[in-house]
C-alpha cells in the first residue's frame, strides 16, 4: 500500500474540549481569518485555533457523545454563508500549524457535498465545493471517500491508496443519484462539480476511472447515458465523449471502446428521437469505429449490421450543412465502416 503524493495544504479542521453553538463559530472563524494580515494576526490566529478546534468536536463527535447530524447541518450552512472554507484556502499560509493540519481533515467536504441532499443549500454549497475542488487534495477527499474502508480518504489524506477498488458507497457515488433524481437546480449543480471532478485533474482521475473501470462505466451508463431526463441524458453523452478523447485517459478510451456492450449502448443513442443526444452520442460512436485496433466483438457488431449503418450514416442528420466538421467526420466513419475486412482479425497492439 502506497500513501498517494497528495499535497495536504486544504479544507477541515481541529482539537478541542469546550462546546459553542454550532450556527456561532463560521461567524468567529471568518471574524478571526479577516484579521490575520494585520497587527493582530498573532492572537487572532491563535483565536482562529480554538474555533477550528471547535469546529472538530461537532464534526465528529467525542469519545463520550456522537457528533450531531442537526449541529452538523447547522456548522456547514453558516460555513458556507460565511464563505469559511475560501478563506481559510486563501490564507493557509498563514495558520499555525497546528490549524493548518487541522483544516484538512475530509468531513467537511464530504459534508458540503451532502448539501445536494437539500434543494436550500445545493446551490450555495456547490459554488463553495467547486472553489475548493480547484485544488488536486481536495479532489482527492471526495474521490476516495470510502466510509471506514483502509484506504478511504475518511482516515486520512494521507492514507488513500489509489490501487485500491472502491466499495461505491463513498459520497462521490452519491453524485450519480443528485443528478439523475433531483430538482432540476440540484441535478444541474450537482453535475457542475461532478464534471469538475473529472476533467481538472489529470494527475489522478485517469487512475482513479481505471482501477474503478467497471463500477463506474456501469453506473455512468446506466444511470446517467440511459437517463429518462433530457438534459442529464445530453450532458452525459457529452461529458462521456471529453472523457474518452482526453489525451490522459488514453488508457481508459482504449478500455471502453473494446466493450461491445458499450458500442450497443451507443449506437441506440444515434436513433433517439431527439437530434442533440443524437449528435452527442456521434462523437461517442466515432471512437469506436476509428479505433484502429476494434476488438473482435466490436468488429462482429459493426460488420452484422454495416449495410444498415453505411445506409442510416449516410442521411444521419442531414439538416447540419453548414457543420463541416461533423460532416467531414461523418464521411470518415462511412469509409471506415465500408472497408472493414468481412471478418472480424485480432487486433494488433
Amino acid at each position: 500500500m502506497r500513501p498517494v503524493g497528495f499535497r495536504q495544504d486544504v479544507i477541515l479542521f481541529g482539537r478541542t474540549r469546550t462546546r459553542t453553538n454550532a450556527t456561532d463559530l463560521p461567524k468567529q472563524a471568518r471574524e478571526h481569518v479577516t484579521k490575520l494580515e494585520g497587527p493582530q494576526g498573532g492572537p487572532k490566529a491563535d483565536e482562529l485555533a480554538k474555533v477550528l478546534s471547535q469546529i472538530k468536536m461537532i464534526l465528529q463527535g467525542t469519545p463520550e457523545a456522537e457528533p450531531s447530524p442537526e449541529q452538523i447541518y447547522q456548522l456547514i450552512t453558516g460555513m458556507i454563508e460565511e464563505d469559511v472554507l475560501y478563506l481559510l484556502a486563501a490564507n493557509l499560509h498563514r495558520l499555525p500549524f497546528e490549524s493548518r493540519k487541522d483544516t484538512q481533515r475530509p468531513q467537511v467536504l464530504v459534508e458540503l457535498c451532502k448539501a445536494y441532499d437539500h434543494k436550500e443549500s445545493a446551490t450555495p454549497a456547490g459554488t463553495v465545493l467547486r472553489e475548493v475542488l480547484k485544488n488536486e487534495t481536495a479532489a482527492a477527499v471526495i474521490l476516495y471517500d470510502d466510509g471506514d474502508e483502509i484506504g478511504s480518504s475518511a482516515r486520512g489524506v494521507g492514507g488513500i491508496n489509489q490501487d485500491r477498488p472502491q466499495t461505491g458507497n463513498g459520497v462521490f457515488w452519491k453524485f450519480f443519484g443528485w443528478i439523475d433524481k433531483s430538482s432540476f437546480e440540484v441535478a444541474a449543480d450537482a453535475f457542475t462539480t461532478f464534471r469538475e471532478l473529472l476533467t481538472k485533474h489529470k494527475d489522478i482521475v485517469p487512475k482513479y476511472l481505471a482501477v474503478n473501470f467497471d463500477l463506474f462505466f456501469s453506473r455512468y451508463n446506466s444511470v446517467l447515458v440511459q437517463s429518462n431526463s433530457y438534459v442529464t441524458k445530453r450532458q452525459s453523452i457529452k461529458l462521456l465523449g471529453e472523457i474518452l478523447l482526453d489525451r490522459s485517459n488514453y488508457n481508459v478510451m482504449t478500455a471502453y471502446v473494446d466493450r461491445g456492450e458499450h458500442l450497443k449502448i451507443c449506437m441506440n443513442l444515434l436513433r433517439d428521437d431527439r437530434k442533440m443526444v443524437q449528435y452527442e452520442g456521434f462523437h461517442v460512436f466515432k471512437v469506436f469505429v476509428a479505433n484502429p485496433h476494434k476488438s473482435v466483438p466490436v468488429q462482429k457488431i459493426l460488420l452484422m449490421n454495416r449495410e444498415k449503418l453505411l445506409h442510416f450514416l449516410s442521411h444521419f442528420l442531414e439538416d447540419r450543412t453548414d457543420d463541416e466538421q461533423f460532416i467531414d467526420e461523418r464521411e470518415f466513419l462511412i469509409k471506415q465502416i465500408r472497408n472493414m475486412p468481412s471478418q472480424p482479425v485480432q487486433p494488433h497492439r
